[in-house]
């Protein structure tokens, strides 16, 4: 009788030490030691092929609104299989540990919206839209009407040409 109480507590000390490392992998979105700069060439390479879009989100791990946006993203069914059919996510850390200022720089100064901002970029690394995400948020999340306007507007689908007459 003895060894199954042992066995149970075993179980629910490690169930309890898996829940919380998973926790802190998703409180660890953005890497404050990564180069977005090299990281970026990597992303481009995969969009282009897979006639993707990248889509950056910038922010940091000391940001509530930009774990809730990640965590919408990833929890609403519609959302990430547009992301997973279009874009190639990437995290882009803003924090005192590292800024990634050639990257803000690069794209216009994103971070003028706020955290967390998003940034729409073709498969060559030209920017085609930054989103203040403000404009996304209801109550204390995500509007998913916005959020789902705003990624299918931006898809490489939706840019092509060939869509559209005159």
């Amino acid at each position: 009788m003895r060894i199954k109480y042992i066995i149970l507590f075993l179980f629910m000390v490690s169930f309890s030490a898996a829940t919380i490392a998973q926790q802190n992998d998703e409180e660890k979105l953005y890497n404050p030691d990564a180069d977005a700069s090299e990281v970026l060439k990597q992303k481009l390479k995969i969009a282009q092929k897979t006639n993707k879009h990248v889509l950056m989100q910038i922010g940091g791990n000391w940001c509530p609104w930009c774990t809730r946006l990640h965590n919408f993203f990833r929890n609403n069914e519609d959302v990430d299989s547009v992301l997973r059919a279009d874009y190639i996510f990437m995290p882009v850390n803003y924090s005192k540990e590292n800024k990634n200022k050639d990257i803000l720089k690069k794209y216009g100064y994103p971070h003028r919206f706020g955290f967390p901002v998003l940034v729409v970029l073709d498969e060559k690394g030209t920017r085609l839209h930054t989103q203040n995400t403000v404009l996304l948020e209801a109550g204390k999340g995500y509007n998913k009407k916005k959020v789902m306007e705003f990624l299918e507007g931006w898809t490489p689908e939706a840019l092509n040409k060939n869509n559209y007459s005159f």
